[in-house]
Formats: C-alpha cells, sequence, structure tokens
C-alpha cells in the first residue's frame, strides 16, 4: 500500500485592528481587496510510522498562489488560485510536485469557506474563524472547521475525504514576528473521529482517526494579512485491514503579497538572451513568462543533460538572476512512446536535472523551484511526426508572476 502524503495546507488572509502594548478590545474579521495578489510557502517536516514503528520522514514544501478576483458587499472575498505539494528526494536539492491543484472559493469576514465539494484544496478550511464581537487578550471561544484530503492515491478514495473538528482559539495579544508588530492567535483541535465506509477503495479505508493540531498565528495589520503561522500536529489513522499509519511533525509558512510582473519587458528580455539559440521559445500567459525548451537533449535513456544545452541553461540562468523574487515552476514533457508511467518519470527526472542546474548556478534555492512531470499529456506537435515527438520532448521554464 502507497503511504498518502498528508497535506498541511492552510489557505488564509486575514486583516485585524492593531493596538500593540494594549489590551483595547478589537474586531477581528477577514477583509479583502479586489485585484491582490499573495502566495504562501509551507514547509511540514514529517515521521511517518506503520505499525507503530519508524517508516520514514519526509520533507514537504507546499505553495499555494491566489488572487482575490472579486469582493461583495457583505465583504467575502472570491480567491482563486493554484496549490502544489512537492518532495524533496534523496539525491537531489529541487522539490518535485506530484500534481497541481486548482481552487476557488468564498472566504466570508468571519472566516468561514463557501467552496464547492469538488476542490481538494485548502486542506484546513475555516481556520480561523472569529466571533461576531470584539476580542481583548485572553479571549477564547470555538468553532466548527475541518480537515479534507486527497486520498485517491494512498487509499484509492475518490472524493475528498472530509474530516470534521473543533476548533479551540485563545487571543493572546500583541507579539514580534521579524521585528514586525503583529497579533498573535492559538488556535488547537483535536481529533478522535469514527468515519463511515467511503463508497469505493483499494485496499483499505480509515476506521479510526485519532490526533491533534495545535497553531499559532501571526496576524500582521500594517501590511493588510497574515504574516505567517507555525504547527504542530500527531496524527493517526487505523485501517480497515488492521494497519495503522502514523504523522508526527512540524509546519511553518511565510505569506508574501506579489508585485505585478510588467511580462512585456521580461518576455523582451528572454528573447534577447535567448537570440540566436536553437529549438527556445519565449511566450507569456496568466500564470507569467515562460521559456520553451524544445527538443532538448539528453545522453540517451537518461536525464543527465549534454553539455550543449547546459549552454543553453547557462544563458537564460543570467536573466533569471534579474529576477530574484519570482518563482519558478518547470514543467518537463515527452513524446507518445513507452508507458504511461515510464513517460511520467521520465518527464520528472528531466524537469529535475534543469531545476537543479539552476540551483547548481545560484539562480534560485531550492524552496524557490517547483518541478513536475506531465508526461506526454500536453504535446504541441503531432506525436506521428519525428518533427513533432521532437517538439513534444520539451522542458518549460515559467517564471511566475504569482
Amino acid at each position: 500500500m502507497r503511504v498518502p502524503k498528508l497535506r498541511r495546507l492552510v489557505a488564509i488572509v486575514v486583516v485585524i485592528a492593531l493596538c500593540a502594548g494594549t489590551a483595547v478590545a478589537e474586531k477581528f474579521e477577514h477583509r479583502f481587496s479586489q485585484g491582490d495578489q499573495f502566495r504562501i510557502l509551507s514547509k511540514v517536516d514529517e515521521d511517518v510510522y506503520v505499525n507503530r514503528r519508524y517508516s520514514h520522514s519526509a520533507q514537504i514544501l507546499n505553495r499555494i498562489a491566489f488572487s482575490v478576483d472579486k469582493v461583495r458587499e457583505d465583504g467575502a472575498g472570491f480567491l482563486s488560485g493554484t496549490f502544489s505539494t512537492s518532495v524533496q528526494y534523496a539525491g537531489g536539492q529541487s522539490y518535485v510536485a506530484d500534481r497541481l491543484y486548482e481552487s476557488q472559493y468564498w472566504h466570508l469576514p468571519s472566516g468561514r469557506f463557501e467552496i464547492g465539494e469538488q476542490y481538494y484544496m485548502p486542506v484546513v478550511r475555516h481556520v480561523p474563524s472569529f466571533p461576531d464581537r470584539d476580542l481583548v487578550p485572553g479571549d477564547t471561544w470555538n468553532a466548527p472547521a475541518e480537515e479534507r484530503h486527497d486520498f485517491r492515491d494512498g487509499f484509492g478514495i475518490p472524493d475528498p475525504y472530509v474530516i470534521p473538528v473543533q476548533v479551540r482559539y485563545t487571543y493572546q495579544g500583541p507579539g514580534q514576528w521579524k521585528g514586525k508588530d503583529v497579533q498573535l492567535v492559538r488556535a488547537e483541535y483535536t481529533i478522535f473521529y469514527t468515519p463511515s465506509r467511503p463508497r469505493s477503495y483499494t485496499t483499505a479505508y480509515p476506521v479510526q482517526i485519532a490526533g491533534y493540531s495545535d497553531q499559532l498565528m501571526y496576524w500582521d495589520a500594517e501590511r493588510g494579512g497574515v504574516a505567517a503561522y507555525e504547527e504542530r500536529f500527531r496524527f493517526v489513522f487505523d485501517l480497515s485491514n488492521g494497519q495503522s499509519i502514523e504523522y508526527r511533525g512540524q509546519a511553518s509558512a511565510e505569506v508574501v503579497e506579489s508585485q505585478l510582473m510588467d511580462k512585456g519587458a521580461l518576455e523582451k528580455r528572454l528573447r534577447d538572451a535567448v537570440k540566436g539559440l536553437k529549438d527556445i521559445g519565449v511566450a507569456s500567459d496568466d500564470r507569467g513568462v515562460t521559456i520553451t525548451l524544445e527538443n532538448i537533449q539528453f545522453e540517451p535513456d537518461s536525464a543527465r543533460l549534454l553539455p550543449s544545452e547546459l549552454d543553453k541553461i547557462r544563458r537564460i540562468a543570467e536573466v533569471l538572476k534579474a529576477e530574484p523574487d519570482r518563482h519558478l515552476l518547470i514543467s518537463g514533457h515527452t513524446a507518445m512512446a513507452g508507458t504511461a508511467e515510464g513517460r511520467l518519470q521520465l518527464s520528472q527526472e528531466r524537469a529535475r536535472a534543469v531545476a537543479e542546474a539552476l540551483i547548481s548556478m545560484g539562480v534560485r534555492v531550492p524552496e524557490d523551484i517547483t518541478v513536475i512531470g506531465y508526461g506526454a499529456e500536453r504535446p504541441v506537435a503531432d506525436n506521428l511526426t519525428e518533427l513533432g515527438r521532437s517538439r513534444n520532448r520539451r522542458v518549460e521554464i515559467t517564471i511566475l508572476e504569482n
């Protein structure tokens, strides 16, 4: 059985009134401005135990990029964006994502979500939720929430898996985070849940779930949103086949407000940088600006770049260094050859090779790059011709606006 990752992804946008150093009552609520863009980068370090015995450790990188598309009269913001969950594999520095998730929902001033049942992300929902009254340091309150997990790979459960929770909040008062005045809110919940049998599964399904989450949130009113959060967690899943899986770990995240990208100017700089190089294209879209390396050359049946390809990447690297605050998405693609599983693995490995090269050249730290492989799912040319297949064997480097 494949052990599923526990994806600790929390999407939170909060604005609060700040009166650092005093105990003045405050009204906490979520506020939004149309057109705002932000991203949350979260790190999870967890140990996994199977049948009460240590199995392995994992470092997971979660990246959330959202925009506020519109705001209702009641103050709710309509958020849309992309979530990715990446793992750092042995022998490399880059993080590889298994899939990207899209999500859209209304986030109410109280903290509640209005979201469709089909969405897997965000995992932790309705946190934090605030009461409709003023708060002073030391105040506590309770509010319902839920975790919603993707257990398709681990258990073969086809639908988002819902775990209801009751959150205990404490407004701790003023504090500091990276030298800034913030307000501290703690959110804690325990889980002891006996779920019903899912409509379908593969080898097993959870019959009992127990554990806890303890989150400390740092609110930055001056910037107009959450600054960061920290979490400790432990969850045990007892399964229908008699096995158990336990996750113990900690997570942390920071929220960054994105700046508008001058795509036209960046695209021109990239075109100038790659002028004269063969099989390289540059284009922009809603995500940002993408450099496409078509017919990218590796040693036969491997993900080792040929020296000629490394020379191309060095030229590109100089432009990427001039945009240090932009994250990169590196996607690998293959022609239609071999098995679907083999194509997916090869596309991931080749995208990783480009990412590792950029990291070694000092272009980005590993946390600022997301790697994903698509196999042959996204062809740009006809796989029935050699020319088409050569175009489909490509790696794309996207400089993300958000």
